[in-house]
């Protein structure tokens, strides 16, 4: 679990967020939603320890990061994963080098080990034998798939996603929703995503959170939605007049 207490921040005069208290639940998928520019950025990378707050704390269970020194961070890094918007993987590696990067930085495992603990990742992303394959010889979905092995390498208790599903078509962000989603539930991860996909939202939203003008605005599930009275949600989610009416016909058929 990862509690945020009360998060402010400001860079100069621009307040960026404003007073954020939230629960990111184990073996959910945790979403930060809302507009570009809402903070949901900002937030992620507070979380992570990437910039720090003006004001506020974040509880990994029960330790106070904000407090700990550079050194006291890193144990609780090695149990963070990783998948960047872009997946950020080495064009000069293999998918199998990418992947056991985190093992050769943060173990003393032999190589045989290495490539076992790889093979059993990229078997769990479905892309058994593609070890030698190079990040630019394989489609956008399937290095997104590279980049969640190489988050899951090093067994994290804690996984982060930057808009997991940028540039990707809608049935491949679907496959990747899926995937992220099953192995926050089988592995038990406190896993939290920054998205504006509405699929995501939907499908995999265990615990939403929507940011609006750097506040938090509505906390719910995706089966709560739907029935939200909030208006803010609404406007967010349904924005298009094509969505409205989806939603009007849903809950008139209920």
């Amino acid at each position: 679990m990862i509690r945020a207490e009360n998060i402010h921040k400001s860079f100069g005069e621009q307040k960026v967020l404003k007073g954020i208290s939230t629960i990111f639940e184990k073996g959910k998928t945790n979403l930060l939603i809302g507009r570009s520019g809402a903070g949901k950025t900002v937030m992620l990378k507070i979380l992570v320890g990437l910039i720090e707050p003006t004001e506020g704390i974040v509880w990994y269970d029960d330790i106070n990061f904000c407090e700990l020194n550079k050194n006291e961070r890193k144990a609780i890094r090695q149990d963070i994963g990783m998948l960047f918007q872009s997946s950020a993987l080495f064009d000069s590696m293999t998918v199998e080098e990418n992947v056991r990067f985190p093992l050769d930085m943060f173990t003393k495992l032999t190589k045989g080990e290495k490539v076992k603990k790889v093979d059993q990742c990229l078997e769990r992303v479905d892309l058994v034998g593609s070890n030698d394959k190079y990040p630019g010889e394989v489609s956008g979905g399937m290095q997104k798939r590279v980049g969640i092995a190489r988050a899951l390498v090093l067994d994290p208790k804690y996984l982060f996603c930057d808009e997991p599903n940028s540039g990707l078509d809608p049935k491949t962000s679907i496959l990747i929703d899926e995937l992220i989603h099953n192995i926050t539930v089988d592995n038990n991860i406190t896993t939290v995503i920054n998205t504006h996909d509405m699929n995501s939202v939907m499908e995999i939203g265990d615990n939403i959170n929507l940011l609006h003008l750097g506040e938090l605005a509505w906390v719910g599930n995706k089966d709560e939605v739907l029935h939200s009275k909030s208006e803010t949600l609404q406007n967010f989610i349904f924005a298009s007049p094509f969505l409205q009416r989806l939603r009007k016909g849903i809950l008139q058929s209920e």
